[in-house]
This record gives structure tokens, C-alpha cells and sequence, in this order.
């Protein structure tokens, strides 16, 4: 899909055609969309073609006067369970427009195509671009606290069931978690070579601007390997709880049998084809009793020695 956008008069608008200053976003485009824009704008096809890659990683690239950044930005799935990942956003900046190649519609591009992000203008392409880097950085922390919340309920349900469907989500967490870390560290390679100022020339405002980016991301990092660290842990803990209530239940059922295999060896001799010489054949409550007695006395044994 191509879309064509430019600030008139502090306002995001959608354009039908190219223009001056305006921003080009293409997502999942056809050939003829990056054929029309390759023709008609004069960039680079490589370029524009490397944010399709879904193994991109983040990066920066120069060729002539157009460069591109890479960044990988968040994504959420939503099917039997949230499971979050990152994909790659090309950001290409030339000396007439500024344009956008994604695989997957992001909520990070509706909300500038929506005009929710204000202070965006298409003719200020560095600082546009720093815009964007910052709503991918805000994303970022936003998900980590939806990671938060879910993993806050998914321990209050192991506590309750301790099933393998909560401890399956909290590995899909964990693998998410993966994912934010690996892709934050590479943002915030990328954004370091941004802020040397050798690859795109920085103004002051604009200095002071990424800085802010990459506070958020390493920010971000850090959430990141902390929930990380602490879903880890208590995924071993609530394996090891797991383990230990097996062995209580083994334990308490071996102790069962246990009483129940008394009466079962006194009964098993009255069971018997013989017609004499049983002790107390005709007194049958006897050895009812004493097989009560010996449960009893077993059990308070077991009972003491925290087998029952």
C-alpha cells in the first residue's frame, strides 16, 4: 500500500500525488509501487528494498545524497495468546522527501499519518525522522509495561492452577522479551552513530532531541532485562513448585498403599480355601479389629514422620 503525505498549515494531510517535502509511506508495497517510486522519485531500489528483508537487522546506510536508517520497531500479535515481536522500519531521507518501507502496518505510523503525533513536519526531515525514533522508543516502553501486566496475572493464575497453558505464556514473554532486548541494543547502536553527526548533520534542537531517544531506549533495555531476568526466575520457581508438589502427592499415595496393603495381607489368609486351623476362624471381628489397630498405629507412624 502507498500513501502520500504533507504538513499544510501544522496539519497532517493525505496527498494523491508526489510532491516537494512530503512523505512517502509504502507498506508491504507491490513491484509497481516500488517501481512508481523508484521512477518518479529517483531513489535508490537497494535502499528501498532492504526494510523488506524481515531478517534486517537495524543499521544505517549512505549512497550518494540518500540514507537510509533501519530500525526495528515493535509489534503485537494478538491470537490465542499477545505475543510480541519486532519487525524492521526503513526510514530512507533524501533531498526532496522522506519515505517509509515497512512489511506490516505499525501503530507507530497510523499515529503519525492520524496527525496524533503533534509537532511533525514533513519539510524538517531530521527532525521528523527523530520523530519517529522517539514514538518507536515510547512504544517500546509501553509494551514492556503490557509485558508487566501479563505476567502479573499469569502468576496469580499459576498460584491458583499451576497448568501448563500459564507457564507457556510466560515462555512466550520471555521469548518476547528476547526479541525487545536484541532489537533495542541494535537501535541504540544505530542511534549512537546518528548522534556523532558525521552521517546526517544535527542541530542543536535536533541533538537535544535524539539524546531524549536514547535515554527512552536505553531505558527500554533495562526494563527489558529486568522483567527478563525476573520471568526467568520465576518460571524456574513455579518449575521447581511443580516438581515438589509431584513428590508430595507420590509421597501421600505411597503412604495410602501403604495402609491400604494391611488389611489386605490379614483378609488375604481368611480368603483362603481352608475350612481349619485358621487362628480365630470363629471370631471374625478380631482380626477386623486388629487390622484397625495396625492402620491406625501406621498411620499415626507415617503422620509423625511427615509421610501422610
Amino acid at each position: 500500500m502507498l500513501a502520500i503525505h504533507k504538513t499544510v498549515d501544522g496539519v497532517m494531510t493525505r496527498l494523491d500525488q508526489f510532491e516537494e517535502n512530503c512523505w512517502v509511506h509504502l507498506t508491504y508495497p507491490s513491484e509497481d509501487e516500488l517501481d512508481q517510486v523508484v521512477t518518479r522519485l529517483k531513489v535508490d531500489p537497494g535502499l528501498l528494498r532492504a526494510a523488506l528483508d524481515e531478517e534486517e537487522t537495524s543499521r544505517i546506510d549512505t549512497e550518494e545524497d540518500q540514507t537510509l536508517i533501519i530500525i526495528d520497531v515493535p509489534s503485537v500479535e494478538k491470537d490465542d495468546a499477545v505475543i510480541y515481536s519486532t519487525i524492521p522500519l526503513g526510514i530512507l531521507i533524501t533531498p526532496h522527501q522522506i519515505i517509509t518501507v515497512c512489511l506490516k502496518e505499525s501503530s507507530i505510523i497510523d499515529d503519525l499519518q492520524d496527525g496524533i503525533v503533534k509537532g511533525v513536519r514533513t519539510e524538517q526531515k531530521t527532525n521528523f525522522l527523530f520523530r519517529i525514533l522517539l514514538r518507536v522508543a515510547s512504544r517500546y516502553l509501553q509494551y514492556l509495561k503490557q509485558i508487566d501486566k501479563i505476567y502479573n496475572y499469569m502468576e496469580r493464575q499459576l498460584y491458583k492452577s499451576q497448568r501448563n497453558k500459564e507457564l507457556i505464556q510466560l515462555l512466550d514473554l520471555e521469548k518476547s522479551l528476547v526479541y525487545f532486548n536484541t532489537s533495542l541494543k541494535a537501535n541504540e547502536v544505530t542511534l549512537e552513530k546518528i548522534l556523532r553527526g558525521r552521517i546526517i548533520t544535527l542541530y542543536e534542537e535536533d541533538h537535544d532531541l535524539l539524546e531524549d531517544v536514547l535515554i527512552e531506549i536505553r531505558q527500554a533495555i533495562e526494563m527489558a532485562n529486568i522483567y527478563s531476568s525476573i520471568i526467568s526466575g520465576m518460571m524456574d520457581a513455579f518449575a521447581s513448585v511443580i516438581s515438589n508438589n509431584l513428590n508430595v502427592i507420590m509421597k501421600v499415595l505411597t503412604s495410602i498403599t501403604i495402609l491400604l496393603t494391611i488389611p489386605n495381607i490379614i483378609f488375604g489368609f481368611y480368603g483362603m480355601n481352608i475350612t481349619a486351623g485358621l487362628p480365630l476362624d470363629q471370631f471374625w471381628w478380631i482380626p477386623l479389629l486388629a487390622a484397625a489397630v495396625l492402620i491406625t498405629i501406621t498411620a499415626i507412624i507415617l503422620k509423625h514422620r511427615d509421610l501422610f
